[in-house]
């Protein structure tokens, strides 16, 4: 999560946000520059992450809350070290995971349980008995009103197996104290106030990822919240982007605007400054998440993408949609080599040793660790290393890993360049893994086309303060196409054959195909212990 502030006179946002980066999640805040895009001082806060059982995620809600203070406070103490004064600081933006799943009681501000994080699969037998009830068993059965496939990624499912599992849950639903929301309506609503008057809304961004909300008429859909037996006075009030929302009502920043909400993947879409239709960046991290801008119409893909709220910066301006592809892991695979095999002492190791073969040797790499999503959406889905010798070594896995991330992205790419009709020329990159060199071009390579990195990798938190900055009431971030600041970038030109590349990349699909099916429904429902 990340908060990141607006500060007029060269400082226009600060937000605060979660990210994760080469498979480490922090909290970060930052101060941008209004009319430079300079990122002015910034601190983060490693955050914790448990896991209770085989294919759980989890993260302390009180944690992520006081990890964003911290950054405030901390990120406040370095402006004052540079002799600026934090009343130029003019707003604050927020950016978050966007369907890790939240429950708490109003009444006391008290979280009823962990935040339950996008990557769990503890309702993969859930979303596997939905898909069941559907006529033709289509997975995309809600797409046309969501955008959506049903899928444990979305906090519908999420919301419902905590209602059926956890008894402080049930039980505030059931009496009318209960407040959903994912982390930025947490942290929206606790930095205004909490229990004493704070604000329960989030942005079109973040409730468009929940499986209950109506891309069309973007309003809770009284028929989706049916469909998975949610209460709609639990949801918070939707909002746009780029507005006031309310005000800090403590600490070092006391009454300065909460005025921008974008999930993190919109948050970087803007960051990268992609307003046009046809535009796209891939975000690295965890996970990698390619956005394609498609303008104020969704398009609904045919080809395994999600159709998506891009942004909409203002109460009265419109939304704009984007067709997204979701890979559940990517930096995840660099901390699996360090944490689970032992391969790295620290995730910055990887671009050196696989450096050092140049080659995976024929070795293909599928870390379907939560399954595989886009374009597959298929929980059954295991990961798998295949193609080994008794030559292979360490760095050939390494290498392979980082070309797991490139095919992966490729899948994605293609399935995009169908849906839209047209073919993208270059791909703008940001989140921390592109801080290696030899998986950008590596991702040239693969896809061949140029690939782009903005020198200020920061993209996440740019994006909320500029959302910030330019909500009507703080007015400090002007975000018309032929003012935007333009930031500098470095270019990676593809260097193999393109027939290097397609022989490369059949491997890989080939290898794709043994992951598939691998558990059963009967397997995921013992192993996750579903009601």
């Amino acid at each position: 999560m990340n908060v990141h502030v607006t500060k007029d006179d060269n400082i226009s946002s600060r937000g605060a946000k979660s990210s994760e980066e080469i498979g480490h999640l922090r909290d970060e805040g930052g101060v941008f520059n209004a009319k430079t895009a300079e990122l002015v001082s910034q601190h983060h806060v490693e955050i914790t992450q448990s896991f209770p059982k085989e294919g759980w995620v989890e993260e302390d809600p009180k944690e992520i809350l006081q990890s964003v203070y911290e950054c405030i406070e901390r990120t406040s103490e370095k402006l004052s070290e540079l002799n600026i004064d934090i009343t130029n600081i003019k707003a604050i933006g927020v950016t978050n995971q966007r369907e890790t799943t939240l429950v708490w009681d109003k009444e006391t501000g008290e979280p009823l349980y962990n935040a339950i994080v996008w990557l769990d699969l503890r309702t993969q037998s859930t979303v596997e008995h939905l898909i069941e009830k559907t006529p033709g068993k289509n997975k995309s059965h809600l797409q046309h009103k969501t955008g959506l496939p049903i899928s444990t990624y979305f906090s519908a499912v999420k919301l419902c197996w905590l209602m059926d599992n956890v008894v402080e849950v049930n039980e505030a639903v059931r009496s009318q104290r209960a407040m959903f929301g994912t982390v930025d309506s947490w942290l929206i609503w606790s930095l205004t106030g909490g229990k004493n008057g704070g604000v329960h809304c989030t942005d079109v961004t973040n409730a468009s990822r929940t499986m209950l909300f109506n891309i069309h008429t973007m309003e809770w859909d009284p028929d989706l919240c049916s469909y998975f037996d949610v209460p709609v006075e639990i949801l918070p009030e939707v909002r746009s982007s780029s507005e006031i929302y309310g005000y800090m009502r403590s600490g070092s920043l006391v009454g300065i605007p909460i005025s921008g909400c974008l999930g993190d993947q919109s948050a970087a879409l803007v960051g990268q400054m992609c307003f046009k239709d046809g535009q796209a960046k891939n975000t690295y991290g965890t996970g990698c998440f390619m956005l394609k801008n498609t303008g104020v119409k969704p398009v609904m893909s045919e080809h395994g993408l999600l159709t998506t709220v891009a942004y909409k910066l203002g109460k009265d301006k419109p939304a704009h949609y984007a067709l997204e592809g979701s890979v559940a892991i990517a930096g995840a695979v660099v901390r699996w080599l360090k944490d689970n095999l032992g391969i790295l002492r620290a995730s910055s190791e990887i671009e050196t040793l696989a450096a050092a073969a140049g080659t995976s040797y024929g070795c293909y790499f599928v870390p379907a660790f939560s399954g595989l999503y886009a374009p597959y959406w298929e929980p059954s889905a295991r990961g798998i290393i295949c193609g080994l010798t008794q030559f292979t070594n360490k760095s050939h896995l390494a290498f392979a890993a980082l070309e797991a991330v490139c095919f992966q992205t490729r899948e994605v790419l293609d399935a995009m360049n169908r849906d839209s009709g047209t073919s993208l020329t270059q791909l703008q990159v940001d989140g921390g893994m592109t801080a290696n060199k030899l998986l950008m071009q590596l991702q040239a390579d693969i896809l061949c086309i140029p690939v782009v990195r903005p020198s200020m990798s920061e993209t996440t938190a740019l994006g909320a303060a500029m959302a910030a900055g330019a909500a009507e009431g703080v007015n400090v971030w002007n975000l018309h196409p032929e003012d935007m600041i333009s930031v500098t970038s470095e270019k990676y030109q593809p260097e193999i054959k393109p027939e290097e590349s397609e022989f490369r990349y059949a491997r890989w699909k080939k290898a794709v195909q043994k992951a598939m099916n691998w558990e059963t429904m009967d397997q995921l429902s013992s192993e996750n212990g579903e009601n």
